[in-house]
């Protein structure tokens, strides 16, 4: 299978270990993001502020402000509801089949929800294989940008969601997922 995401080595100095962290932090209507990647790749995306559910600004990351400005445009406009998709060079850091999982959720389209048990068909997988897609979704390290918000329950439900269903719902609104998109910003 092939994957959108550059492999943990391109984002390594060579013969040197792996390359220093930075971040930046940006507004959405969803609460403030922290961004985290390196010169070559965004390998994190995480809320800051979900209260209980909040990521933390690591120690040993660096704050470089305006180090990720293509990421930082691309949230705008999918927030402004003029993007559908995100082409930014990514490598998010996770077991093989971590890895296939975030693959395939990148190609599930805007606007469209599929069920954990379709993404382990589509790994080719049995439906006995959920759980482990489901725990595989809930450690997505890039969430919004590979979009783990797009995945429900068989039933429709909206199962969990590492930020809260209710930014989950949010999100599937604001993509036409769900019907009546909410005005403003949720937090």
């Amino acid at each position: 299978m092939s994957t959108p995401f550059l492999p943990a080595a391109s984002v390594a100095r060579a013969g040197r270990g792996p390359a220093a962290v930075g971040y930046d932090i940006v507004d959405s209507p969803v609460g403030r993001l922290a961004l985290t990647g390196d010169d070559q790749a965004l390998t994190g995306l995480y809320l800051l502020d979900a209260g209980d559910r909040s990521a933390t600004v690591q120690p040993l990351w660096i704050r470089r402000e305006g180090a990720f400005p293509a990421a930082e445009k691309q949230l705008e406009q999918y927030f402004a509801g003029v993007r559908t998709d995100f082409d930014l060079p990514m490598a998010p850091q996770g077991s093989p089949f971590q890895l296939a999982v975030w693959a395939q959720l990148t190609r599930i389209p805007f606007g469209v929800t599929i069920s954990y048990g379709e993404i382990a068909l589509a790994l080719g997988k049995s439906l006995l294989a959920s759980r482990a897609v489901g725990l595989a979704n809930g450690k997505n390290p890039i969430s919004i940008i590979i979009p783990c918000h797009r995945v429900i329950g068989a039933d429709g439900s909206m199962t969990g969601y590492g930020w809260g269903v209710e930014r989950k719902e949010w999100l599937l609104r604001h993509e036409g997922a769900l019907s009546a998109v909410p005005q403003g910003a949720l937090w």
